[in-house]
């Protein structure tokens, strides 16, 4: 499946700091690859969303909306029960943000650390502001670039008032190195279920590239490190929270019990339910 690039893909204006699209589809998604080069709003309206970023993993639902840094992600869209999905998506760069951070006098803000995505609950204010931007998606593109100059001003003043500061830190901060993305990504994503290739987009590598850098930082292929870490797991569910194989194979990254028992038995010598009774 190709990635796409928002916002680009949408046939939006490259050289505009802040930008509005109602995004409608009847068909949902899996897991694309999305690779956003400007930070990006969603207002879900319609339907389900669940975004994997290198070291962050939400699913949401109409009641809430999202703040997603640039960079790549997989995104999976769902349609409602009157099998539609909407969402009004805001994207600006960083340039707007650190504009308005001066000019409401936010430079004082501490670092937090690094994060690539937040995730809110929608109120009657936030309702109102999206639906607000749907309709300014209608008008002229002279006209929006005024608008959303103060629009975006409008959302960043509410949401600092409302939760503080520190999500801004996250778009202040330098963003990690190549290597410490990789390694949160990794340590991140040790129990997901992400292939190899969906953990390589994440990193921005190829997949060649991905598994020697996983060899290079942790002494074995990728296969073997995670099918172990997700054995150390199991491992743990049946000791400590006396979960039977049933129960935990799926959780333990395993498409069916069969294959987790042959695994789990070659790992640590006896089978989970010999283990259990033990």
């Amino acid at each position: 499946m190709k990635s796409i690039t928002l916002p680009e893909e949408l046939t939006l204006e490259t050289n505009q700091s802040v930008q509005v699209f109602d995004y409608n589809s009847m068909q949902p998604i899996v897991k694309q690859e999305i690779i956003l080069n400007q930070n990006a709003f969603s207002f879900l309206m319609e339907g389900t969303k669940e975004v994997f970023f290198d070291t962050s993993a939400i699913s949401i639902d109409n009641t809430r909306f999202l703040l997603m840094g640039a960079g790549h992600c997989l995104m999976t869209e769902k349609l409602s029960d009157v099998k539609s999905y909407r969402s009004v998506l805001l994207f600006f760069t960083n340039e707007a943000l650190l504009k308005f951070i001066h000019k409401v006098a936010l430079d004082k803000t501490v670092s937090k650390g690094y994060k690539s995505v937040y995730d809110f609950q929608y109120d009657h204010f936030i309702q109102g502001f999206a639906k607000s931007l749907s309709d300014i998606s209608r008008l002229s593109k002279h006209l929006q670039t005024k608008l959303l100059e103060v629009k975006f001003e409008e959302i960043m003043l509410y949401l600092t008032e409302i939760y503080g500061t520190d999500f801004l830190s996250s778009f202040i901060v330098k963003s990690p190195d190549s290597t410490q993305k990789f390694i949160r990504t990794v340590e991140t994503n040790q129990l997901s279920k992400l292939t190899l290739k969906e953990l390589a987009f994440l990193c921005n590598m190829s997949i060649s590239t991905f598994k020697r850098e996983f060899e290079k930082h942790y002494g074995e292929s990728p296969i073997k490190w995670f099918q172990n870490k997700r054995l150390e797991h199991a491992h743990y569910l049946l000791n400590q929270q006396q979960k039977n194989s049933s129960e935990i194979y799926v959780a333990a990254g395993y498409e069916n019990l069969s294959s987790f028992i042959q695994a789990y038995k070659s790992k640590y010598g006896m089978t989970p339910k010999q283990h259990h009774k033990k």
